[in-house]
């Protein structure tokens, strides 16, 4: 049976709400609490670890194709941290986040893709010379990169922002 027969439309539909909520909150101006932002890339990156402590040792293919997933992964993190705006408030120094329109864009392009290569890697993994496992491992270490590369520049910059600020410069 096919992985979209045994999911239904709940395959599809689940990540699109959940694409839907984080649009919802990055729309709206956010609190940034630089002291919390290493919270996210540590929870992922622990998933991650457990994960890899599950499967076989990865082959010299897979472990260049992961690292081109992490790399490609780190820069449009990189990039979608730089597309949030971050601001500070002169007098209590309180840092708020907001999404831009092109981060907004970016996201879902990057979720459109996802799921195109997904269902075509799937299809074809076979061709690939690749496990449905060796896939999803891919997929994971570009969302790492993604999470990872985007809190770091995030925080460098609202840092540099919040120290500026207390500075009075």
């Amino acid at each position: 049976m096919p992985p979209e027969a045994q999911g239904g439309a709940w395959l599809y539909l689940t990540p699109l709400l959940v694409l839907g909520l984080i649009l919802w909150r990055g729309l709206r101006p956010r609190t940034l609490r630089v002291e919390r932002m290493w919270i996210a890339p540590a929870v992922i990156l622990l998933m991650f670890g457990m994960m890899l402590s599950q499967m076989p040792p990865p082959r010299p293919t897979m472990v260049a194709a992961g690292l081109a997933a992490l790399a490609v992964g780190a820069g449009a993190g990189w990039w979608r941290g730089r597309t949030t705006t971050i601001t500070v408030d002169p007098q209590t120094h309180v840092l708020t986040s907001k999404v831009s329109p092109v981060g907004v864009l970016l996201l879902m392009g990057l979720f459109v893709a996802r799921y195109a290569l997904r269902d075509f890697a799937q299809g074809h993994a076979a061709w690939m010379h690749l496990r449905p496992a060796e896939i999803t491992e891919i997929f994971l270490l570009f969302a790492v990169g993604l999470v990872c590369a985007q809190r770091l520049e995030m925080w460098l910059r609202a840092s540099r922002m919040l120290g500026e600020a207390r500075s009075g410069r």
